[in-house]
């Protein structure tokens, strides 16, 4: 799946500015819209691009190497060479002044290497596919933790929007029993304190109620950034709270023994263990020989002038095969401790992955406790709310029919709005702790 993601990350970065915007999306949509246009992601994509390009570098260092090279040089003075004179006929101790070749030479040719056996090349071709794994996992959990804090933001959107519904209608219960209460009061039939309690209770929803609208617009905000959406552009949200909380959300995700071979984290633990025992395997191959081969061919030309754009000017050609062979000997045990350190990065490698795998192994049970304790909260709450509901109606009803007192009238507001607050955490938790389980299982479709 994370490769299939690669490719359509890949495909779509050039569109991402030229698309439509969408004006409403679902929880579905949002996460896909996301997982496209998150910068996050993006960066993480570049960076598999950028591996995959140091694959080919690294395979490319085996291949023929070709270079061409042209040299031109103009002597403004020929370099002069003493040479015995009695070559010439002269007298012994005596040396004749000679000037050699033609002020102006021009060389160019073509030169190719190629490597023939080198230890650490077969290494470095087996370490590439190591760190294009690494960047893919890097990538796979970047996605992990963005689908997570989208879907984290979008259900934070329904809450807070569940939640200014709730305080809505409780400010509008209170205006009603508030000009009620006035009325008694004005009557005689009620103290001035119950009046003022009441107010009291009214302006503290409103102040609640003005800090959900601006938490409401803050929280979408954070969401579009997430999906990589303009955040001065409208969006609106398909999914309302009702049809997203379903059977699915309060399932058991596992049960027995977590499954914890797909979690990321371990994944990259093995990964960090390949790649230490490569650097492992690639410190020891600087003991084997190097061979590497090359051929080279040019032609040089000599003029007492500029002439070698002339048809006429005469080239004189020459070719050179050859091998080279380098043997590493001794290195005052340079090459002896880098290999020693380079297996304790090894050992370590394993120890880290062991712990990682205890790690993740007792998040994961924990994880699951804290999942099934917020379900069970969650239908706690659920009832706790319908209760609290009817308790705060009977007492409504007795107190204005004088039954009971006023303090007992807003001991029953209280505790209503306390089981509202209660609901709405309860199901912000369930949606937290499954997506935490989810991530540890790197498992999407729980």
């Amino acid at each position: 799946m994370i490769k299939k993601i690669i490719s359509f990350l890949c495909f779509g970065i050039g569109i991402i500015h030229a698309q439509n915007l969408p004006e409403t999306v679902s929880l579905e949509e949002a996460v896909a819209f996301g997982l496209e246009n998150n910068r996050t992601i993006l960066n993480a994509s570049f960076e598999v691009q950028k591996a995959y390009k140091e694959k080919w570098k690294t395979i490319a260092v085996g291949l023929p190497q070709i270079n061409a090279e042209a040299n031109y040089q103009n002597f403004i003075e020929l370099p002069t060479s003493l040479i015995p004179a009695q070559f010439f006929g002269g007298e012994e101790g005596e040396f004749a002044e000679v000037q050699f070749g033609t002020p102006q030479t021009m060389t160019a040719g073509v030169t190719l290497n190629q490597l023939i056996f080198d230890g650490s090349y077969l290494v470095g071709l087996e370490g590439i596919k190591i760190y294009l794994n690494i960047s893919e996992n890097i990538l796979e959990k970047t996605i992990l933790e963005i689908r997570k804090n989208i879907i984290n933001s979008y259900f934070s959107v329904l809450l807070i929007r569940a939640n200014i519904s709730f305080l809505e209608k409780n400010r509008d219960t209170l205006k009603t029993n508030l000009d009620e209460l006035i009325q008694l009061f004005r009557n005689g039939f009620e103290e001035e304190e119950s009046v003022e309690q009441l107010r009291l209770t009214l302006s503290s929803i409103e102040t609640q109620f003005r800090y959900a609208k601006n938490l409401e617009r803050i929280t979408l905000d954070m969401l579009k950034l997430l999906m990589g959406f303009p955040t001065d552009s409208p969006l609106f949200l398909n999914d309302e709270l009702e049809t997203l909380t379903t059977a699915s959300l309060f399932e058991f995700p596992i049960e027995g023994r977590p499954k914890i071979e797909n979690n990321i984290d371990i994944k990259i633990a093995q990964n960090n263990l390949k790649s230490e025992g490569l650097l492992y395997k690639y410190e020891r191959s600087k003991n084997m020989p190097r061979l590497s081969g090359f051929l080279n061919g040019n032609y040089t030309g000599n003029s007492e002038t500029f002439s070698f754009t002339d048809a006429n000017q005469k080239w004189f050609g020459a070719s050179l095969l050859g091998v080279k062979l380098q043997v590493p000997i001794f290195s005052s045990f340079i090459r002896r401790a880098s290999s020693q350190k380079a297996k304790i990065a090894v050992e370590q490698a394993e120890s880290n992955l062991e712990e990682t795998e205890e790690r993740i192994f007792i998040e994961t049970q924990a994880a699951t406790n804290e999942y099934r304790l917020a379900v069970e909260n969650y239908f706690t709450s659920k009832e706790n709310l319908a209760l609290a509901t009817r308790i705060k109606e009977k007492n409504q009803t007795k107190y204005f029919e004088g039954l009971s007192s006023s303090f007992e009238f807003r001991e029953a507001q209280l505790q209503l709005y306390n089981a509202q607050n209660n609901y709405i955490k309860s199901i912000q938790s369930v949606v937290q702790k499954k997506l935490n389980l989810e991530t540890l299982l790197n498992n999407t479709q729980l």
